[in-house]
């Protein structure tokens, strides 16, 4: 749908039909320049820099930029190998119950770091891992 195409905004927000066109036509952010847009837009902030700046003012390059840098929890794919990995554990129903050795632990942090975004560290504690586990296979379920 071509941005032409696209209702206007219902001016008032208390109204279904304001939330219906919300969930309908504007779309998640997905990181911080996403945000950071939304409240340039909203304050009117926008309008002034492209006015002062011309139209290529430099901002999707920045919001480009931020929602690499700082993304909303969205998780990246695996690669084959992980998946592989991932499948080689969770075929066995029981996979909870069993001994997990560390150097698999260490892989199975690196590929929860790399799919999250985040730099974990692989602790001794049990409960530690197994909930980067479940969330590993939270994540590994979408796929099957």
């Amino acid at each position: 749908m071509s941005k032409k195409e696209i209702p206007p905004k219902p001016k008032d927000k208390r109204t279904k039909r304001y939330k219906e066109w919300v969930a309908r036509y504007e779309k998640s952010s997905s990181g911080v320049g996403d945000t950071v847009e939304k409240i340039t837009e909203a304050t009117g902030i926008k309008k002034v820099v492209k006015f002062l700046a011309g139209e290529d003012c430099g901002c999707d390059q920045r919001k480009t930029k931020l929602n690499s840098l700082f993304p909303y929890n969205k998780p990246n794919c695996f690669t084959e190998d992980e998946f592989d990995i991932l499948s080689k554990l969770f075929s066995d129903k029981n996979w909870e119950s069993k001994s997990i050795t560390a150097g698999y632990v260490k892989d199975l942090y690196i590929i929860y770091n790399r799919v999250f975004n985040t730099s974990d560290t692989p602790s001794g504690c049990n409960s530690c891992v197994l909930n980067r586990l479940k969330d590993l296979e939270k994540l590994y379920k979408e796929y099957s």
